[in-house]
């Protein structure tokens, strides 16, 4: 083992409604040299642990741990969801998944054929949503996807649908990183799109092809500031890290499939660090928010290798709603105006960005009742509360809300449990996440009266 220093949701409708905040529409503020660029750079099943300064002393990733080291470090930052598409529209829309039209996974994404008919539609984030990217380009902003969009292909759900003024990654959930082909199941597709059109550049490296093309759209539209929302779709498999890192970890014996997924990793983290430098070198780096945040937990799934990555001390993984599945890795940093090299461990969720930025930007919030929540009291003290009441989650038959150290799950799955989930009455799992972060032991049988009450601010959809 490497050892590194560490771098350091009738009564369901009433909570909703306790749970959401409607802001009206003002005149968006012209927009001028002192407001700051944001990258959003999104991860894709990184575990919760998966960074030195998380925790993790055989990876080598000096470029999130000097993001940590110059920001704020969340511990106890949720995802939307455990799973890429309902993950994304919330941290996009600032509103739960299943409240935003996104509650599972998009379609696979379109083949020639369907583009030669031109009669796909299929399913996506719906043309009423908005987001992160209309937010931004109605305060005067140029705006970038980049990377993993996973949010559909069909009419009016791809990128240039929803804000952005620039796109270029692929449609669907993963690809292969040389031939930019679908990979998960079902005939060959390419997936590569530049401005919602199918573009071909095979053998050339994804994760570089993604850098080479932010780089460009911010060197061409430095003259006012602009969103990024960098979606990077390591260390979501197929694991094709760069082969020198698959050699190190290799040269210092990590087993497998730890070893290729840490090459991954470090693959990622040195994308990131590329970013960061080139920031820095154009002298936008203090006049640039950066938010780092993965999607969801790490995969156990048989393309993954059935693992590698880590929840560390959490229970479960990606597709799960133990801690496991959604408990992830979040920093923000914005050298000179935010604190540096501070940790958080108030509770925080993935669509508490919109909130955020909008107030750190100064820009107008649409006109949408929000889940999120700004975080800019917390991220400036760490004696500030967290501004969440209670939090919901829902994948399918499951559900979970977490009100203070108390965390209800209904029907809850585990893709790493090698034994069959301790439920009451074959549904209910309670855990004091304070004491038990882990979650291994089913209160629920001991305090009916917490799970009467939980049960009562179970999502919309909750079973």
């Amino acid at each position: 083992m490497i050892k590194l220093p560490p771098a350091q949701f009738t009564l369901a409708c009433c909570a909703l409604v306790l749970e959401t905040c409607v802001f009206s529409t003002v005149a968006a503020p012209a927009a001028g040299p002192a407001r700051p660029n944001v990258l959003v750079f999104l991860t894709d099943d990184q575990g919760s642990v998966d960074a030195g300064c998380y925790g993790a002393n055989d990876l080598v990733t000096p470029g999130v741990d000097a993001l940590a080291a110059h920001g704020v470090r969340f511990t106890q930052f949720y995802s939307a969801a455990p799973v890429c598409s309902p993950s994304r529209a919330g941290l996009l829309t600032g509103r739960y998944p299943w409240i935003a039209g996104m509650p599972n996974n998009a379609p696979a994404p379109p083949s020639e054929a369907d583009d030669a008919l031109d009669t796909l539609t299929g399913g996506g984030l719906p043309a009423s949503e908005i987001t992160l990217a209309d937010m931004f380009r109605a305060a005067g902003y140029s705006t970038a996807h980049i990377g993993k969009w996973h949010l559909g292909s069909g009419a009016g759900h791809k990128p240039l649908d929803h804000g952005f003024d620039y796109s270029f990654g692929f449609m669907g959930g993963c690809i292969d990183n040389y031939t930019h082909f679908y990979y998960w199941g079902g005939d060959n597709r390419h997936d590569l799109w530049e401005n919602n059109q199918r573009v071909r550049l095979p053998g050339q490296y994804f994760p570089d092809l993604m850098i080479q093309k932010a780089e460009a759209f911010i060197t061409s539209h430095r003259d006012r500031p602009f969103f990024m929302y960098f979606a990077i779709n390591l260390p979501h498999y197929p694991y094709q890290g760069d082969p020198k890192w698959i050699k190190y970890y290799e040269d210092h014996h990590l087993p497998y499939p730890r070893d290729i997924y840490a090459a991954f990793v470090t693959t990622l983290d040195e994308r990131e660090q590329q970013l960061m430098k080139f920031l820095d070198d154009a002298g936008l780096r203090t006049n640039t928010i950066v938010i780092y945040q993965s999607d969801n937990g790490h995969s156990a799934e048989e393309h993954a290798h059935y693992g590698g990555g880590s929840a560390g001390p959490y229970r479960g993984a990606k597709f799960s709603l133990f801690e496991g599945g959604i408990r992830l890795p979040a920093i923000i940093s914005w050298p000179g105006h935010l604190p540096e090299g501070e940790v958080r461990s108030q509770v925080a969720h993935g669509c508490d960005w919109m909130p955020t930025l909008a107030e750190l930007c100064d820009v107008a919030l649409p006109k949408a009742a929000l889940n999120g929540r700004s975080l800019v009291p917390v991220i400036r003290s760490g004696e500030a509360s967290s501004p969440h009441d209670f939090l919901q989650w829902e994948l399918g038959d499951q559900w979970s809300v977490r009100q203070g150290d108390w965390k209800l799950l209904h029907d809850p799955y585990d893709p790493t449990a090698t034994n069959k989930i301790d439920l009451v009455d074959q549904h209910w799992f309670l855990s004091n996440v304070a004491d038990d972060p882990g979650e291994r032991t089913n209160q629920a049988a001991a305090h009916p009266e917490i799970v009467a009450r939980l049960k009562k601010l179970k999502p919309a959809g909750g079973k």
